[in-house]
């Protein structure tokens, strides 16, 4: 099921709390889940997962992997944090083999999404990040699938508007 639409649309005003919305997420992350991400450079990506990691009791600090493509992060899931920035052609991003990762136990954390989304899959939560401020990020969630329709409903209990 795709649905298209955004069904949360949060707002933070810090590092802080686009960390704590990423603590929110990983808490309630489940073995498979794929989180796609999208935004501009210096939007918010890396310190969104930072919290989806702190989510996950995930202890080891977390960077950009964009120099390795794929970083393994151990906490109560394994947490595949991918960027890939720096790849340019579908091709590249073909040959990757990440579907070990999308089909494994953890949960994908996949930055700059946007430049594969036909390999993706089909299934997935896509997170837009846009700048508002300085410090002031939106975030606009758009389920694909039933689980994530869950995970957004879950969420809206934390974040009602």
């Amino acid at each position: 099921m795709s649905i298209g639409i955004t069904l949360l649309d949060i707002v933070t005003h810090s590092p802080e709390e686009t960390q704590e919305l990423g603590r929110c997420i990983g808490e309630q992350a489940l073995p498979g889940d794929i989180i796609l991400l999208t935004g501009n450079l210096g939007a918010g990506k890396t310190c969104l997962t930072q919290g989806i990691a702190q989510g996950l009791g995930i202890q080891e600090y977390v960077m950009s992997p964009s120099f390795v493509i794929v970083r393994e992060l151990r906490g109560r899931l394994w947490l595949y944090h991918i960027d890939l920035y720096r790849l340019d052609r579908i091709e590249e991003m073909a040959d990757l083999g990440l579907d070990d990762y999308f089909y494994g136990g953890g949960v994908c954390v996949i930055e700059w999404a946007e430049k594969a989304m036909n390999l993706l899959p089909k299934e997935h939560l896509l997170i837009e990040i846009s700048y508002l401020s300085d410090t002031e990020r939106q975030f606009q969630m758009k389920p694909s699938g039933e689980r994530y329709l869950e995970l957004i409903s879950r969420l809206q209990q934390t974040y009602r508007k």
